[in-house]
């Protein structure tokens, strides 16, 4: 049974992410993925499990926070068409590009600024500028962040991401924005799809229309961010062993082998996601099959939240967290200033 070692963990996160469905259900406000990843770091937080969260159930909680996060974002693609992003225009979608660009280079920028630690400046530019945990989870698949770096981000994400969903609609009556206007502010400014919908449905059916197009545009970003990331890697992976191969005798090459595994080019997972896409803006799907897809969608994401909620220590986030709140604070602020001047100027 050793080679199952994963299932103990891995149910557990499943029931993590019914739990928090049912919790969704009970405080509709609550999206469903934001609830899975507040239960999870409840259970990560209660001394009692954490023996056998760090013991016998951390391999399946691994999977779940990498293997089965990577097959919700294959999933994601089948939600995004090509000829829904096309009736944006020309400008719109140049625009929506810009935008990714600049909220990931402030992003950056701010979080390098406030002295965060490893790879989280870059994790947390990627989640708040293209989706949310989604976007944190792929671009550490590509840079292979320790898992400790990706915490923060997440968590991050998930906070301002659900802010958002009282803020937004409040700030919108006060700059007098149709509805069409809120729409387009909110999938250029809100991380995740799950808050972008839960906050544009507040101004009506074409708020949400716009808003998931104008969202799904910037999700389509992902994969060549995470293609450049991966280059990246691999580049410094090879400057790394050719300086270690200067200085190790030829012969002894184990940890050499063992350090010339690198990522390729273009993740297998974000292959699937484009293959996703493609299917969706090629095919006809049944709505019937495209709402099983959404449900499944859901379901992958909550259960890999959970996963990383649990795997996830709050002490740990204590040496970063001020200065990562502050961090988050800054770059969200600045990403809804950029978005309400992408609305004003497409």
């Amino acid at each position: 049974m050793t080679h199952l070692r994963w299932l103990p963990g891995l149910a557990l996160a499943a029931v993590g992410a019914a739990a928090g469905y049912g919790v969704h259900l009970l405080l509709p406000g609550l999206p469903w993925l934001t609830a899975a990843l507040i239960l999870g770091v409840l259970a990560g937080s209660l001394p009692p499990l954490r023996k056998r969260l760090d013991g016998p159930l951390a391999p399946g909680l691994a999977l779940a926070g990498r293997r089965v996060l990577r097959l919700g974002i294959v999933v994601l693609g089948l939600k995004l068409s090509l000829l829904d992003i096309a009736r944006l225009g020309l400008v719109s979608i140049l625009a929506i590009v810009s935008l990714v660009a600049a909220s990931f280079g402030i992003t950056w920028f701010v979080c390098r600024l406030f002295r965060l630690e490893g790879d989280q400046a870059v994790l947390m530019a990627a989640g708040f500028s293209i989706c949310g945990v989604s976007a944190v989870g792929a671009m550490a698949a590509a840079r292979r962040s320790p898992e400790r770096d990706a915490g923060t981000p997440i968590t991050l994400v998930t906070l301002y991401g659900t802010l958002a969903i009282v803020v937004l609609p409040a700030l919108a009556l006060l700059l007098r924005l149709d509805s069409r206007q809120f729409g387009h502010w909110v999938g250029a400014s809100v991380h995740d799809v799950g808050q972008v919908v839960a906050t544009a449905q507040t101004a009506g059916a074409t708020a949400l229309a716009v808003a998931v197009v104008v969202k799904l545009t910037r999700v389509l970003m992902l994969a060549p961010m995470v293609a450049i990331a991966s280059i990246q890697t691999r580049r410094r992976d090879m400057a790394r062993d050719a300086g270690f191969d200067a200085a190790q005798d030829p012969a002894d090459d184990a940890a050499s082998q063992a350090s010339l595994r690198r990522p390729p080019i273009v993740p297998l997972f974000i292959i699937g996601f484009l293959a996703a896409v493609l299917l969706r803006s090629l095919v006809p799907l049944p709505e019937a099959a495209l709402a099983s897809a959404d449900i499944l969608q859901s379901a992958l994401l909550a259960t890999a939240l959970f996963g990383i909620g649990a795997s996830l220590r709050l002490e740990r986030l204590g040496r970063s967290g001020l200065r990562a709140i502050g961090a988050g604070l800054v770059s969200w602020i600045a990403i809804l200033c950029l978005g309400l001047a992408v609305v004003f100027l497409s």
